[in-house]
């Protein structure tokens, strides 16, 4: 996985999907945690789904031919990503807070 920067978008799917979602509940759980502020189309949603399913980060659950719609969910390697995502942050903000502190 290395040391790449997760999307807004992303990392707010990956935190929705501690619990099995479909995609329409994952579009309003991403509006939710971001107080409105990141709204996905279906478009942006299905096509990071796809990137996450491939990466191993988010798995599958069902099918769709059973007349259910998709669920997804986060996996271990996509926790690890969230977690490696929060360092980064971290570090980021820990540097701006040192520095900008000097600017007072």
């Amino acid at each position: 996985m290395g040391t790449t920067a997760l999307t807004e978008a992303v990392f707010y799917i990956l935190l929705s999907l501690d619990a099995p979602l479909h995609g329409y509940g994952i579009m309003q759980n991403v509006e939710s945690l971001s107080g409105g502020r990141v709204r996905l189309a279906a478009g942006t949603l299905y096509g990071a789904l796809a990137t996450l399913t491939e990466r191993g980060w988010i798995v599958s659950l069902g099918d769709e031919s059973e007349g259910r719609k998709k669920e997804y969910q986060i996996t271990p390697a996509g926790r690890e990503a969230v977690r490696a995502e929060l360092r980064r942050l971290h570090e980021l903000t820990q540097n701006g807070d040192a520095l900008t502190n000097e600017w007072n």
